[in-house]
């Protein structure tokens, strides 16, 4: 006869297994779906502007990006009962002498499930600067891309992204 902790070994073996085979199901319930998503992104033309920058924290030679865009997203579709939160970053990537990739998070938003889901971003400041570790910012261009992690409940954690949008800074200080 099987003792008192063999057999609750045994029930809490069985336990874990229906759990993640529950986990599993749950898992391929949503894996597949499409998470793909129309955005509109953009940089407004007329507020692009370099500047060297003259603050007391950064290197000698850096130029400084300013620009504002306009971001317009409905992401109530990407929810399910599987999916729990967003996380939304928008890149600058753009190549110099020096470096061949340049990528620059310029904003980042965590959206909770319940929480307003659309978009609809205009004249928008970036919420993190664009410095250049050189004086090689003017006349470049600049591509805008948003990337968005889907964070699950179970299951792995996919992330996407939108088609670029470009704009290219000035040639002269402003």
């Amino acid at each position: 006869m099987n003792s008192v902790l063999s057999r609750l070994n045994a029930v809490f073996a069985f336990s874990v297994s229906v759990l993640a085979v529950l986990t599993l199901c749950c898992f391929m319930s949503t894996a597949f779906r499409d998470r793909s998503l129309e955005i509109q992104l953009g940089a407004d033309e007329g507020k692009l502007h370099v500047k060297k920058s003259k603050e007391f924290h950064s290197l000698p030679k850096t130029d400084l990006g300013e620009f504002t865009y306009h971001l317009a997203a409905n992401f109530t579709d990407m929810f399910d009962w599987n999916i729990k939160q967003l996380f939304l970053y928008l890149v600058a990537e753009y190549e110099t002498s020096n470096n061949v990739v340049n990528q620059v998070v310029v904003w980042d938003k965590i959206i909770q499930r319940g929480d307003t889901s659309v978009l609809n971003l205009k004249n928008y400041l970036p919420k993190y600067r664009l410095f250049d570790d050189g004086h090689e910012l003017r006349g470049k261009e600049v591509t805008l891309r948003l990337y968005w992690n889907l964070i699950p409940l179970a299951g792995h954690l996919p992330a996407t992204r939108s088609k670029p949008s470009t704009f290219v800074f000035p040639l002269k200080y402003s």
